[in-house]
């Protein structure tokens, strides 16, 4: 079974990846032990997933993959996008506020989520972005998943993914639509 090194350390993600790439043996960079610290300089996500891909794969030598995902706001012209986990330089409790605030008597909400995820093999590139389209409540609704979770309403699912089982989120999310892509696109390689 060929080996592809995810450029993540989160649990959670590895196990997503490991489901959708059930072709592949997934593993991690700890599983390596070795120590993937990269700065995510570039204003797009593809730019930011291969960065972290090829620095992976510089560091092991075997193929890569990564990712990079945000939450992009019509009204603040796709902002936070990029800079979505460090949009207010605070926790994810402070982001939700930050974002709240400039939407405040703002009427169109509305909103997506965006992932990219990036193979890299030193030779071949394969890219392919997900996206999962909603708006933004007015208010926190819904206690699960993580990040702007509460206060994204799903098209999909017709609830915030705060209110979602992580079956529900997974089965409609940016990230579980970028990697069926990916893996469909390994596939066909």
């Amino acid at each position: 079974m060929k080996e592809i090194v995810l450029a993540s350390g989160n649990a959670g993600k590895l196990a997503e990846f490991r489901a959708m790439l059930s072709d592949y043996r997934v593993i991690s960079p700890k599983d390596m032990k070795i120590v993937l610290d990269v700065e995510e300089t570039s204003d797009t996500f593809y730019d930011n997933a291969l960065i972290k891909a090829r620095a992976l794969y510089e560091l092991c030598g075997k193929p890569a993959i990564a990712d990079d995902s945000g939450l992009c706001v019509d009204a603040l012209g796709g902002d936070p996008g990029v800079f979505s986990a460090r949009y207010s330089g605070g926790s994810d409790a402070d982001n939700i506020d930050k974002l709240l605030a400039e939407l405040s008597g703002v009427k169109k909400r509305t909103a997506h989520f965006e992932c990219c995820i990036v193979y890299y093999d030193g030779n071949d590139i394969i890219s392919a972005t997900g996206k999962a389209y909603g708006y933004i409540t007015q208010e926190r609704v819904g206690n699960g998943g993580f990040g702007y979770d509460p206060v994204f309403f799903s098209d999909d699912l017709q609830k915030t993914f705060g209110q979602a089982s992580e079956a529900e989120k997974n089965a409609v999310s940016h990230r579980a639509r970028a990697l069926q892509a990916l893996k469909d696109s390994l596939l066909l390689g």
